[in-house]
């Protein structure tokens, strides 16, 4: 002791000291499960997902087929052959004929394109409008927030039908005039859900580092915020296409949509009506069919994308 301080060498470590790990060691160290992306996780959780899965193989198939059928057919979709009215399905008419002689497969596949172009269009703009004003209004909040939530119940407020009929009376019926009178209010419903998501999501801690590091509101709604409710926007917008595919058929229906001689549903709904009562069920029984069956795949679909988009449902098994 004799108040000096001892002070130990530190040991030498060399070479030999080290000897290589066992295989088996290494083997207990590697990852038994590869990394697995959001995105691929929830394709995983929506291929377990049965009823979403064909609803999606469905409308795959409906695309293709009202992209090349009218294409590959001997039938146009205006040509008239009044000796073969009202003809049954058969090898030579597979959908049977309607009371101008037109074949109503033709027809039938015309108006899938006419009512998912209505209904994609639809859903892309609600898509544009709804996140930038939805995503602007959640994150400025304050006075701000209220004020464009307030013009949001104005716009909800207008009846819908009287829209569409003042449209069409400025206008005119047409393919246009259905697009804009779908998306006037259309995008109230998507500007709202991304307005929740954004309050929600914009006072997490990435958020708050983004802002502090100078990040201007359009960098942080668009590569923090929105990336974050894609999720919820993406199921919006399969539950938006139907309720524009039957818009557009019910427009037609009435006469304010897409006129003759093209096809829509709607439009060969109606046509239908004058000689359905005479047993020629077929050409009012495949348009709504199809319209129905749409309806129900982007449904089912939207709900599979729901659960499979959720992370509170844990990783697929």
């Amino acid at each position: 002791m004799n108040g000096k301080t001892s002070t130990n060498p530190l040991p030498v470590i060399t070479d030999d000291m080290f000897e290589p790990a066992p295989a088996n060691r290494q083997e207990q160290a590697s990852v038994l499960r590869p990394s697995v992306s959001y995105w691929l996780n929830a394709w995983l959780r929506l291929r377990n997902n049965p009823a979403a899965l064909a609803g999606l193989v469905f409308l795959i198939v409906l695309l293709i087929l009202a992209v090349l059928a009218p294409m590959l057919s001997a039938w146009s979709v205006t040509a008239q052959d009044l000796k073969s009215q009202n003809m049954p399905p058969s090898s030579q008419h597979w959908f049977g004929t309607d009371d101008l002689g037109r074949d109503v497969f033709v027809r039938t596949w015309y108006g899938a394109r006419i009512s998912l172009f209505v209904g994609f269009t639809a859903a892309l703009i609600d898509f544009l409008i709804g996140v930038t004003y939805g995503g602007y209004s959640g994150y400025k909040g304050g006075k701000t927030d209220i004020v464009m939530m307030r013009i949001l119940e104005v716009l909800y407020g207008l009846p819908y039908l009287l829209v569409v009929i003042l449209l069409m009376v400025v206008m005119g019926p047409s393919l246009l005039t259905i697009i804009i009178a779908l998306t006037i209010t259309g995008w109230i419903s998507m500007a709202r859900l991304v307005r929740g998501q954004v309050l929600q999501l914009k006072n997490q801690e990435y958020v708050t580092a983004a802002r502090s590091f100078g990040a201007s509101t359009g960098h942080i709604i668009r590569r923090h915020l929105l990336p974050n409710a894609m999720g919820p926007i993406l199921v919006q917008m399969t539950l938006t296409v139907p309720t524009a595919i039957f818009a557009e058929a019910f427009l037609s229906f009435l006469g304010l949509g897409v006129q003759a001689p093209y096809a829509s549903w709607g439009v060969m709904a109606n046509d239908a009506l004058g000689v359905i009562l005479s047993g020629d069920w077929w050409q009012l029984f495949f348009p709504a069919l199809f319209i129905s069956l749409t309806m129900f795949a982007f449904n089912v679909l939207g709900d599979g994308l729901q659960d499979a988009l959720d992370p509170r449902l844990g990783k697929s098994k």
